[in-house]
């Protein structure tokens, strides 16, 4: 019976979503299903998916998008963090933005999985990430009327890149479970989540750090249970998306920028600090964090005090993935963010 129940209800429903939006008819201000379906495509359909050709001063690469939807008001691009963990762990959004109408773009950054992955260090920079985002913005013809970034972790911290060189071409930000700075991030990381930690387990981490043991088997062994279930994704099974993420993260990348170590940052980002220029942001802004987050959300709650028009989203169940593990709060806030914007309510 349970088999049957199942094959017919989500029959009814696509009958009953498709009677009551034929195109040329619209509800509210939403765009008719066959709008939101039309991307204007005159030659093979290819599910959304288009590769942009991006221009650097080491040479000409292509980036991964996969566009859903139409909506010439409401455009979003979700930057995934890492840096280079990818686009898949975004697919969350597929099940919630279409409902809403949104026009939105999953986006694989260079060295991310189905983007070009060249092996020249001079491109693992905050300036070639921006930069890259705004060749990106003009292929997808996004303006200042429509465009929305939503950035999770890493992706947090290129949004507000942006935003400060480009926030011109944007009409909203949202920063997901990210600091304003990476020494406090490091010091939240030492201070307050390494003590949450068994300090046996905690010791046999650091032994691994001090070594440089990183790929030591070990070092995953142990992350997995005491931090990573903990701060990272606390659903009890991880999405198959987020495996997907964590399988093709790009470690050269990663490591660059990021730093070998998951407690607190290094690389190229280690000093990297913006709250002091975040007043400069006068785009409608929202911040999210999560009280497991492997981020401070009390320090998030006052970046949205900072900049000129911001809001502030608060996950109580959830972590670093809180679009996952905290889904209906993450979701509905976000929503309403964009909702808000899009009527002029900022």
């Amino acid at each position: 019976m349970r088999a049957r129940y199942s094959f017919f209800f989500p029959a009814f429903i696509f009958l009953f979503f498709a009677c009551a939006n034929q195109p040329n008819e619209t509800v509210g201000n939403a765009p008719t299903v066959a709008d939101y379906f039309n991307y204007g495509d005159t030659g093979v359909q290819s599910a959304g998916v288009k590769l942009i050709a991006i221009t650097t001063p080491v040479g000409k690469f292509k980036v991964w998008t996969k566009r859903f939807g139409n909506n010439p008001r409401i455009k979003v691009l979700l930057l995934h963090g890492g840096p280079s963990a990818g686009h898949e762990y975004m697919e969350c959004f597929e099940s919630f933005f279409p409902k809403e109408g949104f026009e939105f773009y999953e986006y694989d950054q260079l060295g991310s999985s189905y983007s070009d992955q060249p092996h020249d260090s001079s491109l693992w920079t905050i300036e070639h990430f921006v930069d890259e985002v705004e060749q990106v913005r003009k292929a997808l013809n996004m303006n200042k009327d429509n465009f929305y970034i939503l950035g999770n972790s890493w992706g947090g911290i290129l949004g507000m890149e942006y935003a400060l060189k480009y926030q011109d071409n944007l009409k909203g930000l949202i920063i997901a479970n990210m600091m304003a700075s990476c020494p406090d991030y490091g010091r939240y990381a030492q201070e307050v989540l390494s003590k949450q930690m068994d300090p046996k387990i905690l010791d046999t981490i650091r032994q691994i750090e001090a070594r440089g043991d990183f790929n030591n088997p070990k070092y995953f062994e142990l992350l997995m249970p005491n931090f990573y279930s903990q701060h990272l994704c606390r659903l009890s099974e991880w999405p198959d998306a987020v495996n997907r993420s964590f399988k093709h993260i790009n470690q050269e990348v990663y490591t660059m920028m990021q730093g070998p170590s998951e407690f607190g940052i290094g690389g190229r980002l280690k000093n990297w600090d913006r709250k002091a220029d975040l007043p400069k942001i006068k785009v409608p802004t929202l911040t999210v964090g999560a009280k497991y987050d492997t981020m401070d959300p009390e320090h998030m709650k006052w970046m949205s005090t900072q900049v000129q028009k911001g809001r502030f989203l608060y996950c109580p169940n959830g972590s670093h993935l809180s679009m996952w593990d905290d889904q209906k709060t993450f979701m509905n806030g976000v929503i309403s963010f964009i909702k808000d914007v899009d009527q002029g309510k900022f």
